[in-house]
């Protein structure tokens, strides 16, 4: 019965979980393809044998979907630092939380939160790694390090070579702003001048390079990516919920993180209340998870379990 449902899963970002006969949460995942994912579990586990022995204790699948593999990513290790499911082997996640700075003429990605003050901090992004190639693209299109008023005289001489001065220090900030705003025209013109550096090096050969701004280029998209599970925003505690055909599903922000949803039977009548006070922004994101609550109900969980 349940790998039953795994068709009605959608093909999309999200994360699952598994809960036995008892209600018992067995464990926590994300998936870039939730249908694919989940599904291999009754197919080919590859390197993760260890949990051969957990499937047949699979009785009900839950999951959400998100906007972006990121958003995942952040919605996977918020529930695991609030709970660690048996199966699950660590709290958390394994990537480290990062942010990007901008300040004093410079772009830099730091640990997040960051330890200086000033400036204007985005994020938080998962991955150094990602966060880190970023930050290179970013300076790859718009060399804000060479627009200071008191360069070495190495910086000088690539200040040249790259074309720029302190007369462009204005634009690039503007315009590093605006892509880690995830502003859609600024960032499809980072995005087209990367590709146009990437194609322009393999075309002379420069393989290597061409692979650096690949990666630069899907570390963009990493940072760009809709991202609201985790934020920088002080405080905000929130609950947002949806509904469908019967199901209310309640979501808990704290501390401006989405850490845990849970999900019961509710007529339409008692749902109201509680939907007309979910935040804006959460709206769609509960009611379409709310629908996918649904189509993963099966008949034999008992209702408030």
């Amino acid at each position: 019965m349940t790998r039953a449902l795994v068709p009605r899963l959608p093909v999309a970002p999200g994360v699952y979980r598994f809960r036995d006969e008892r209600g018992h949460v067995l464990y926590i995942g994300r998936a870039t393809e939730l249908r694919y994912r989940v599904g291999s579990y009754w197919t080919d586990l590859g390197k993760r044998r260890h949990l051969a022995r957990m499937v047949p204790q699979i009785t009900r699948i839950e999951a959400l979907t998100c906007d972006s593999v990121h958003e995942a990513a952040w919605l996977e290790r918020n529930l695991l630092e609030r709970s660690k499911p048996r199966w699950n082997r660590i709290r958390g996640g394994m990537e480290v939380p990062f942010c990007i700075r901008l300040a004093d003429f410079t772009v830099q990605a730091a640990h997040w939160p960051p330890a200086a003050s000033g400036g204007l901090v985005f994020g938080p992004y998962l991955g150094g790694t990602q966060a880190r190639l970023a930050v290179s693209a970013l300076e790859r299109v718009m060399p804000l390090r060479y627009t200071g008023d008191r360069l070495g005289g190495s910086q000088r001489d690539m200040a040249a070579i790259r074309g720029v001065g302190a007369g462009d220090r204005d634009r690039f900030v503007e315009l590093i702003t605006a892509v880690l705003r995830r502003e859609p025209a600024a960032v499809a013109q980072l995005r087209s001048r990367l590709v146009e550096l990437r194609d322009r090096a393999s075309e002379r050969l420069g393989f290597e390079l061409a692979a650096r701004i690949q990666q630069e280029i899907e570390a963009v998209d990493w940072v760009v990516a809709e991202q609201k599970v985790t934020t920088l925003v002080p405080g905000g505690d929130a609950e947002a919920y949806g509904w469908a055909d019967g199901v209310l599903v309640r979501f808990q922000i704290r501390s401006g993180r989405l850490s845990g949803w849970e999900q019961r039977k509710c007529s339409r009548a008692a749902a109201e209340p509680h939907l007309a006070r979910t935040p804006a922004q959460w709206r769609d994101f509960a009611g379409r998870n709310a629908e996918l609550a649904t189509r993963l109900v099966a008949e034999s969980v008992r209702p408030g379990s």
